[in-house]
């Protein structure tokens, strides 16, 4: 089986129009099961290469997009398109071109945020539902901590620097190896042409967030209308899913099984073989 993903994309639509939707394909197209992994809110497909190879091995297909404004996709020309209501729609188009009656979902953050609307809503076609450090309530004091720092776009000279940089902010990704960060920096960032390198998303994604003041984001009653089974991952010292929300979450609607990654916050790389597992056997149950 190669251990390099098809390149694919499709048409989204929003109200300026069309967009370029780009996400990757692993593993044979027939296979039984398939599964979506989405990333977070400034991340692309590419941070699912690890799960992805280690699923499609498995026997899964695997698809990875990368959401409107991140990697290989179209950049909207109206910033304020950059929210839930486009994204579940994009993804809502994502999964009747793959043509299968369900899928399982893996989100990060943001991607569990639409996995888990797409999931409320009545006859949806999804499987399972694994949620990467997010819930049904997210406090507006973390969304006030992300905004602080989404809408930088720099420019760096060197991979070096953009490693740094991402050490940095994604601490919370937890322990990763040398080679593991060097990969992210490589898969994060594009050169520019007037030299140096960029990060692969639209700084104006953030324009939304900061068109008002935050606020708390509460679907519990969303929450109280999955019926997938769950699995959230949560990072033991994350402040966007908090331990009294994750342990709500085991107690109403699906009443989920909670993992906690030990020396990760916001989010959990899931790139560490122990934590691929642990979603790999819930996939597979």
């Amino acid at each position: 089986m190669s251990k390099i993903p098809r390149e694919h994309a499709f048409l989204g639509l929003g109200p300026g129009g069309f967009h370029r939707v780009a996400y990757l394909e692993w593993g044979d197209p027939d296979a039984a099961r398939t599964v979506v992994c989405v990333h977070g809110l400034t991340r692309n497909a590419r941070d699912f290469d690890p799960l992805a190879r280690a699923l499609a091995e498995a026997g899964c297909r695997v698809v990875c997009p990368d959401v409107v404004g991140r990697g290989g996709s179209d950049r909207l020309a109206d910033p304020m398109g950059y929210a839930l209501p486009q994204y579940v729609q994009d993804m809502v188009a994502l999964i009747a071109r793959l043509d299968v009656a369900t899928v399982d979902w893996v989100g990060t953050s943001m991607g569990g945020l639409i996995g888990l609307l797409l999931a409320s809503r009545p006859k949806a076609p999804l499987g399972r539902l694994v949620l990467n450090d997010v819930g049904p309530f997210v406090p507006k004091e973390a969304l006030a901590q992300i905004a602080g720092y989404v809408g930088l776009d720099p420019t760096f000279r060197t991979i070096d620097e953009v490693e740094r940089h991402l050490r940095l902010i994604h601490a919370g990704f937890g322990r990763l190896s040398a080679a593991q960060w060097r990969s992210l920096a490589r898969t994060s960032s594009r050169p520019r042409p007037g030299g140096g390198f960029g990060l692969l998303h639209d700084p104006a994604i953030v324009v939304p967030m900061r068109a008002s003041a935050p606020v708390d984001v509460d679907l519990w009653d969303l929450w109280d209308r999955v019926a997938a089974p769950v699995l959230v991952v949560r990072g033991a010292d994350s402040t966007l899913l908090t331990r009294e929300v994750a342990a709500g979450m085991t107690r109403r609607g699906p009443k989920a099984e909670i993992h906690e990654v030990a020396g990760a916050g916001h989010a959990p790389s899931l790139m560490a073989e122990d934590q691929i597992s642990v979603v790999r056997d819930f996939l597979f149950r």
